[in-house]
């Protein structure tokens, strides 16, 4: 039987694989909020299933947090293991999402229709997409193509706590030949893109405490501190006019973009203003003499992720609060080391505190940048296949965010990732109105197929 009767079953499919698709996107795994807590067990419950009707030996693995669903299946041929995630960002602001995150809805979208949902495109559409091509390839073979190992995490967007004791604990069953990530996205929408490059991450959180309560602001103003102010003033700090970054040994380990890998980024001719104008905006911001690809795949960064103080509820009240908050969070390149940019962040964050003021801090996850190599021959395998569906030569791009587990299973594990996906620019992730089109999503799983025979 041949790849065009895979095809071909994919194509007839596609109704079905998205009504099972809106099951898994119906169930509210959020996995950073504790009340969501039961839902997450049941998506992974619901995932041990789906590929137990596939033929795999499959199970849902205890954490202290969520559980890991692990699988092993088919025989033969290279092992490759492919890994995704079944847990969601939350969906709060909830009064801008048009209809109920968890209503999942085929809708009209600007190329076409488009599935409406969290999680329709981080991640549960994007790992269902591998899942769909192994299920038409069951269906037409009779047999899985290979061997595969399945490893589906469910604490990838609370900083994955349980993920390298569980990792360094299943050793054996994870190790392969080779990981497949599918969390990534087309480059500028159109043309497919293997990612050889993520930053890596690190999040902190400030408390400033100034007053043993909140003040009113006639009878203290002017005279006690206000921790907002001295909070602000040290975010404010943090980067220079010129857009660098000024906590002292930030940018010890980064190192310069080869002139190669410059000059292949200058040839995709990216459209920053288009970028930005697609979000409202249109001056670029950050370091001065970087350009557009480079600041947002190679070169790191610090952002105020959200700041709280004081009264920020209806109408007006005249308070001076006693304690501010900031989220910070830091995107990593190179060979920057996220504890030791952790303990110099907070100790030139202590030296700007007053001396009557507190200052208390909170970590949230630490991993390194990650570079993937492109010497296993599965990375032309899969630029080849996905040329062969998308009509375009795939490209070996950067990527802006964080996938920590792709430089897990180099050092966890010794072995290669290739990080390749069908997400947009505007799929909304983390965002109100989440969405993931059709046509990524049909294409993605015809994608997987061509890439899979080719490996077979």
């Amino acid at each position: 039987m041949s790849l065009d009767a895979v095809l071909k079953r994919i194509d007839d499919e596609i109704p079905a694989a998205l009504d099972r698709l809106f099951d898994l996107l119906r169930i509210p795994s959020i996995s950073t909020d504790p009340a969501f807590r039961a839902d997450c067990a049941r998506a992974a419950d619901w995932l041990v299933d789906d590929l137990r009707s596939l033929g795999f030996a499959a199970a849902a693995h205890a954490t202290p947090g969520h559980p890991m669903v692990v699988a092993q299946g088919g025989e033969g041929g290279p092992h490759l293991l492919f890994y995704g995630h079944y847990d969601v960002q939350p969906v709060d602001p909830l009064s801008l999402w048009d209809r109920d995150p968890f209503d999942p809805e085929l809708q009209d979208g600007a190329r076409g229709k488009v599935i409406r949902a969290r999680g329709a495109s981080d991640d549960k559409g994007q790992l269902m997409t591998f899942l769909e091509a192994l299920r038409a390839w069951k269906a037409v073979h009779g047999t899985l193509p290979c061997r595969l190992t399945i490893f589906l995490e469910g604490e990838e967007e609370s900083g994955s706590p349980s993920l390298i004791p569980f990792m360094r604990e299943h050793a054996d069953a994870l190790r392969s030949d080779l990981a497949l990530i599918c969390d990534t996205g087309l480059f500028q929408d159109t043309a497919p893109a293997i990612v050889t490059m993520l930053r890596g991450l690190l999040g902190e959180e400030i408390v400033i405490r100034a007053a043993s309560k909140d003040l009113h602001s006639g009878m203290f103003g002017g005279l006690a501190r206000n921790p907002i102010h001295v909070l602000s003033k040290i975010l404010a700090d943090m980067h220079d006019e010129t857009g660098r970054i000024t906590i002292p040994g930030f940018y010890d380990g980064v190192s310069e973009l080869p002139e190669a890998i410059r000059a292949q980024w200058q040839n995709l001719a990216f459209d920053h203003a288009k970028f930005l104008g697609d979000v409202g905006l249109s001056i670029p911001a950050g370091e001065e003499d970087r350009t557009p690809l480079e600041m947002i795949w190679s070169r790191p960064t610090a952002e105020v992720n959200g700041v709280t103080g004081g009264y920020t509820g209806d109408g007006f009240k005249t308070v001076l609060p006693g304690e501010a908050r900031a989220k910070v969070s830091f995107r990593l390149v190179g060979q920057q080391d996220p504890q030791a940019i952790r303990e110099a962040f907070r100790d030139w964050v202590r030296a700007r505190v007053p001396a009557d003021c507190e200052v208390t801090f909170e970590g949230h996850g630490a991993s390194p940048a990650g570079t993937m190599g492109i010497d296993h021959p599965a990375f032309e395998a899969a630029r080849a296949a996905l040329a062969a569906e998308w009509g375009r030569p795939a490209s070996y791009v950067g990527c802006g965010g964080s996938i920590p587990i792709a430089g897990y299973f180099k050092t966890e594990l010794g072995m290669d990732a290739m990080l390749l996906g069908f997400g947009r620019d505007d799929d909304q992730i983390h965002s109100p109105n989440e969405k993931y089109d059709l046509e990524c999503f049909h294409k993605g799983i015809r994608s997987w197929a061509r890439l899979l025979a080719r490996l077979a």
